[in-house]
């Protein structure tokens, strides 16, 4: 039962995008363990901008 919840959280968390930080700390690491990565805070402004900053729309 408790496995079957945490498999729930964790998907829950995939699909509100709150896993996202995670995600990308991991992905830093792999591949661009060079340099440091992007604090919680910086991460979150700019996902905001790059997430808004493509729609040009009217309506």
């Amino acid at each position: 039962m408790r496995a079957r919840l945490r498999s729930l959280w964790q998907l829950v968390r995939e699909l509100s995008t709150d896993a996202a930080y995670e995600r990308y700390l991991a992905h830093h690491a792999a591949r661009h363990s060079e340099s440091t990565p992007l604090n919680r805070r910086d991460f979150y402004l700019r996902e905001q901008q790059r997430k808004w900053s493509g729609v040009n729309r009217c309506c």
